[in-house]
């Protein structure tokens, strides 16, 4: 798999582009209310909620701790690019298999 086929199914299918989209709002709405709010509260709990299910394995490894905000803005970027490129190709494997299977029932005369 090239570079360029990582970042195809990663950033350039509607699929990830939406998923990716969410994220960067929720993360600007953390980052409005963390710089201007008095008390922003729970508000980054919202973007590491689109990254859940990677999210839930690696927050573990801390310890219980919390980690440092770099760490944590480290780790809530990978699995977000992470989960943006399996979409991608979740959706590229949907789109071939229907293709193939198309071209399998109506063959071309």
């Amino acid at each position: 798999m090239t570079a360029r086929t990582l970042v195809r199914l990663t950033f350039a299918n509607p699929a990830s582009l939406i998923y990716l989209g969410l994220v960067g709002l929720a993360v600007a709405i953390a980052t409005a209310l963390t710089l201007f709010a008095p008390d922003p509260g729970f508000i980054w709990v919202l973007p590491a909620l689109f990254a859940f299910p990677l999210f839930l394995l690696v927050t573990p490894l801390h310890g219980g701790d919390q980690p440092a905000t770099w760490l944590f803005l480290t780790e809530l970027v990978l699995c977000v690019l992470t989960q943006s490129l399996a979409l991608g190709t979740m959706v590229e494997a949907s789109r071939g298999r229907l293709r193939r299977g198309a071209a399998r029932t109506h063959p071309h005369p």
